[in-house]
């Protein structure tokens, strides 16, 4: 077991091996592995071997993968699509982690309605995770497959938690996150835009440090004013609110000289102190 300890809300990592079996629902050398809020119980199964500290040789970034809604689920295609296209350079050195929030599981449905957690058999406890454990595993299939056919190393890190703003925030430290990449929707981006929204990519946005480069992702394009008017790691890099008005408009008029995409919007290379 490996604790990392959050006073706010991440308490506790386990991991448990498994045997291998032909088939395995993850075809990689990563680690499906997920962080308990609880601070108890058992969590998923560890298929591979994770290890925070050991990436020190390969380029890594991660992805936040939603699920709450279609819009959320394409949104989180869409950034995948888009840091496999812009930010993996070299599949055999770059390892791309899949960030999960689930919500907390405070109570099992019954044939009498819906119980309190701790109010249920174990069975009936056992029998609902299950189904729930089986349900993320086919949701996250989708985005394992692309990552297969890119060759692409792959880790998932799953976080039980009702705020997921503030469960990827803390992470951040704790993982060490560099480069994060986030979807969102065009409804969602107009809120953004319009200072009235007050959503999950938006406190993440606000709130990353300075030494995470978080990248927003609308219909598979980098909304780069965005994250330059908010983003703490781009907020002041440019001085004047003028001289980064004026980065934006050089950016804008240098992809409507060069219709493809390329990888102007890949991450900047950063030097690790």
């Amino acid at each position: 077991m490996k604790e990392i300890i959050d006073n706010s809300l991440i308490n506790e990592i386990e991991e448990e091996e498994e045997e291998e079996e032909e088939g395995n629902f993850y075809n990689s050398t990563s680690d499906l592995f997920e962080i308990d809020h609880h601070g108890g119980g058992e969590v998923e199964g560890s298929l591979f071997s994770f290890d925070f500290h050991n990436h020190e040789e390969h380029d890594v970034v991660y992805v936040v993968v939603w699920n709450k809604n279609v819009s959320q689920e394409e949104s989180s295609m869409d950034a995948l699509l888009w840091t496999l296209n812009h930010v993996v350079t070299n599949p055999n050195s770059t390892i791309v982690f899949l960030i999960h929030i689930f919500p907390q599981t405070n109570f099992i449905p019954t044939p009498l309605g819906m119980i309190p957690i701790g109010q249920v058999n174990e069975e009936q406890k056992e029998n609902y995770m299950t189904k729930e454990r089986s349900k993320r595993r086919q949701f996250l299939q989708k985005f394992v497959d692309i990552c297969s056919a890119s060759k692409v190393k792959l880790d998932t890190i799953l976080i039980e938690s009702d705020m997921e703003g503030k469960a990827i925030l803390n992470l951040i430290p704790i993982c060490n996150i560099r480069k994060l990449v986030l979807g969102t929707s065009k409804a969602n981006l107009k809120k953004m835009k319009s200072r009235k929204g007050n959503g999950t990519t938006d406190e993440i946005l606000q709130n990353a440090p300075e030494f995470c480069e978080v990248k927003i992702i609308c219909e598979g394009k980098e909304v780069v004013e965005l994250q330059m008017f908010e983003s703490p790691s781009l907020r002041y890099s440019g001085g004047s609110l003028k001289s980064i008005e004026g980065q934006i408009q050089n950016q804008n008029q240098e992809a409507q000289n060069d219709q493809s995409i390329g990888c102007g919007g890949c991450f900047r290379a950063k030097v690790m102190s």
